[in-house]
C-alpha cells in the first residue's frame, strides 16, 4: 500500500479533513511494518493510531528466520484483524477495556489497522514495574475479560491462543535440550487444551501490552495478535512472568491466584467451578511457557529456579497421574 492509498483509508473511516504524522510509535517485530499515530483534523477524534504490517526483509533478533515463523507472524496479524473487526465498537469502550478499531484492510500480505489513540483516552501510562495496584489493574483485566468470552468460538483466531503453543513452535521444540522437559511438553499441552471451560485468552498479555490510566488503577489492553482458544491461566502465568522476578514471582502465587479468581466470581457465575478446574492448571500453564523459553532463548532471564522447579514438579505429577 502507497502512502497515498493509506491516508485515503485514514480519512474515510474517520472522518478526518487532514491527517498529520506525529511520529512512529514502534517498530514492529522482525522489521514488519510500523505502529504510528497520525493526528486529525476536521473530525471530533484527535489522533489515532495506525498499525501498517508490511512484511519486509528484517531479521528476527534471536536468529529465528524460517518459513514457519514467517507465516506464523503473517497469520496472527490476520487475527488481530479479525479480531477488531469482529468487535462491536460500543463494547470496546467498556470494561474489559480495549482500543476502538475504525476501520481495517489487507492487501495481500499487507494489513492496515486504525485505531483509537489510547493515550488520548487516558491510558497513556506504561509501566516497566508495577505496584499492587497497578498489577491488580492487569489481573482484574484478564479476570474479566476471560470470563466475558467463557465458552466464546475461536473462529478466524487461533484454535490454541498464545504465541508460543506446542503446534506452531516444532523448531523450539526440538532445540530444547532438557529431554524431560521435551517428552512432557504434549502431556503438558494436552492438560491444558483437557479443561472443561474454555475461554479466550489474549496470548501475548505481557505488562507491556498494558496501557494504564493516570492513576494506575484502570487498564486498557493491546496487541491481540496471538488471541484464542484457552485456559486462562496460559495468560495469567504468563503476566506473572512478565512482572516479577524469580522469588517475587513463588512469594506472590497463591496471593496472585486469589485474586484473579474473586474478580472471575464479580463477572461469571461460574466462578466456583472455573476455579475448581483452572486453578491447579496456573503451573501447567507456567511449565508450558517455561517449554517454550528454553527452547527458543536457552540462556533467558526468566528461566529461573522457581520456573525450573515448577517444570519439574509438573513433570512428575503428570507422570504420576499416567501410571
Amino acid at each position: 500500500m502507497e502512502r497515498e492509498e493509506i491516508n485515503r483509508f485514514i480519512q474515510q473511516v474517520t472522518g478526518a479533513d487532514r491527517l498529520m504524522s506525529l511520529g512512529v510509535v514502534q517498530r514492529l517485530w522482525s522489521g514488519y511494518g510500523s505502529i504510528e499515530r497520525i493526528g486529525l483534523e476536521g473530525t471530533d477524534v484527535s489522533s489515532v493510531i495506525v498499525k501498517h504490517v508490511k512484511p519486509g526483509s528484517g531479521k528476527h533478533p534471536r536468529g529465528w528466520n524460517t518459513d514457519l515463523s514467517h507465516r506464523r507472524k503473517l497469520k496472527s496479524y490476520q487475527v488481530e484483524t479479525h479480531w477488531y473487526e469482529r468487535q462491536d465498537k460500543h463494547i470496546a469502550a467498556t470494561h474489559p477495556r480495549i482500543p476502538r478499531c475504525f476501520g481495517a484492510k489487507t492487501d495481500g500480505d499487507e494489513v492496515l489497522i486504525v485505531l483509537e489513540d489510547l493515550d488520548e483516552s487516558g491510558f497513556a501510562g506504561r509501566r516497566s514495574s508495577v505496584s499492587k495496584s497497578e498489577w491488580q489493574a492487569c489481573i482484574g483485566w484478564l479476570a474479566a475479560f476471560h470470563a466475558q468470552h467463557l465458552g466464546d468460538d475461536a473462529d478466524g483466531l487461533w484454535e490454541s491462543g498464545t504465541y508460543w503453543h506446542l503446534e506452531t513452535r516444532p523448531d523450539e521444540l526440538e532445540e530444547l535440550e532438557d529431554l524431560d522437559l521435551k517428552n512432557a511438553a504434549s502431556a503438558i499441552d494436552a492438560r491444558l487444551k483437557a479443561t472443561s471451560f474454555q475461554t479466550l485468552v489474549h496470548g501475548d498479555a505481557k505488562l507491556a501490552n498494558f496501557c494504564f490510566s493516570k492513576t494506575g488503577s484502570e487498564v486498557a489492553a493491546v496487541d491481540f495478535q496471538y488471541i484464542g482458544g484457552g485456559c486462562g491461566m496460559k495468560d495469567l502465568a504468563y503476566f506473572v512472568g512478565s512482572c516479577f522476578r524469580d522469588a517475587e514471582a513463588e512469594k506472590r502465587e497463591a496471593e496472585v491466584l486469589d485474586f484473579y479468581f474473586d474478580e472471575f466470581r464479580v463477572h461469571s457465575t461460574q466462578a466456583q467451578k472455573v476455579e475448581d478446574d483452572w486453578r491447579p492448571l496456573y503451573r501447567v500453564a507456567w511449565a508450558d511457557f517455561h517449554r517454550f523459553l528454553k527452547g527458543w532463548s536457552p540462556g533467558h532471564w526468566k528461566l529461573s529456579d522457581y520456573s525450573e522447579r515448577v517444570a519439574k514438579e509438573v513433570i512428575t505429577s503428570l507422570k504420576e497421574a499416567k501410571s
